[in-house]
């Protein structure tokens, strides 16, 4: 099996990844980043947690020329949360260079994103609607963008962010090079690539499936809606887990539940759209820490989360289909581990 080095990465990263005990690349790595490397575009469709996020990073930072003071790569994703893990793994790339990276995303001070921007940045990670806010203000300029990544292109799509996804693509210039990451194709999706993107290379990653499920334990529990919390509040005191999501269809079921939890003793928090971007930011650092035990999220609040040792996922609300099902239960038996 190829290392890092034969896949054409520069040996510097190679020497960082190392550091970060990543020696093995995971299939999508093997898969994306020659032709990446090489400069050709590529649809990659891999599920979250299958290691996409290296794949389009290592090409990306090896290509960047520190001398030149603006722009050079654009990295969107649909969530502040991924594109804050997104930023996290860039830094730590970025460690021993003079790559500057800025994350854009809505919640945070505008001023001080301006200042940073006017400081020249070379690798631009955000959110769609605060990207397109700079371009409107004129505070971000996208005409040396010579790499686009578009990370969870299908989520994109179900919260409605195409239109504006668009309208950054024809910003950047039409020489570059663009890298599609999705799980599912969907036709506006499919569409999107047929418009932007220039013969690319089309790779699918059928690893068996990406989240270890024979790793987790899954478990039904029949109860009326009535008695939904106290028969929550039975599993945890009988599984004592070390950290655990408990996922509710809505923000106010989220709440209420968080609230009912916190009267009862339990040591929790509630992660959802509605809360501020430092509020967000607090709940995950205290989850990471496990500072908290229990974390009551919707899923859109959930996606892309990255927490290692979540040990029990609870299905409050069942999600309403199975790719959503798939994703919350794989938060845990990561990397080996049983959830």
């Amino acid at each position: 099996m190829p290392g890092f080095k034969e896949l054409g990465v520069s040996e510097l990263l190679c020497t960082l990844l190392q550091g970060q005990g990543i020696v093995k690349p995971t299939p999508v790595q093997e898969e994306a980043i020659p032709p990446l490397v090489q400069g050709l575009d590529v649809i990659a469709r891999a599920k979250t947690g299958t290691g996409k996020t290296l794949a389009f990073l290592l090409p990306i930072m090896d290509k960047i020329h520190t001398e030149r003071a603006y722009p050079q790569a654009l990295i969107m994703a649909p969530t502040r949360e991924l594109a804050l893990q997104i930023t996290e793994e860039a830094r730590k790339l970025a460690r021993h260079t003079d790559i500057k990276i800025l994350a854009v995303y809505g919640g945070q001070d505008v001023e001080k994103q301006l200042r940073k921007l006017e400081g020249g940045r070379h690798l631009i990670i955000g959110t769609p609607g605060r990207l397109l806010d700079h371009m409107r203000r004129e505070t971000l300029d996208l005409s040396g963008v010579k790499m686009l990544v578009l990370d969870e292109a299908d989520q994109m799509l179900h919260m409605g962010f195409l239109e504006d996804v668009e309208t950054i693509i024809t910003a950047v210039p039409y020489r570059r090079q663009t890298m599609l990451f999705s799980a599912t194709m969907p036709d506006p999706i499919k569409r999107l690539a047929a418009n932007y993107m220039k013969e690319p290379l089309d790779i699918i990653i059928k690893s068996g499936s990406p989240i270890p499920l024979d790793n987790i334990k899954q478990q039904v529990v029949e109860c009326s809606d009535r008695n939904k919390e106290e028969a929550l509040k039975a599993l945890i005191e009988r599984d004592r887990p070390y950290l655990a999501i408990i996922f509710c269809r809505t923000k106010r079921r989220v709440s209420k539940l968080n609230e009912a939890l916190q009267a009862a003793g339990y040591d929790c928090d509630e992660l959802h759209g509605d809360l501020s971007q430092g509020k967000r930011e607090g709940v995950m650092k205290r989850f990471r820490d496990a500072k908290l035990q229990l974390l009551v999220a919707t899923d859109v609040a959930a996606r892309g989360l990255d927490v290692e040792g979540i040990t029990h996922i609870f299905n409050y609300d069942m999600p309403l289909d199975v790719d959503s099902y798939i994703h919350r239960i794989g938060r845990t038996g990561r990397a080996g581990g049983k959830g």
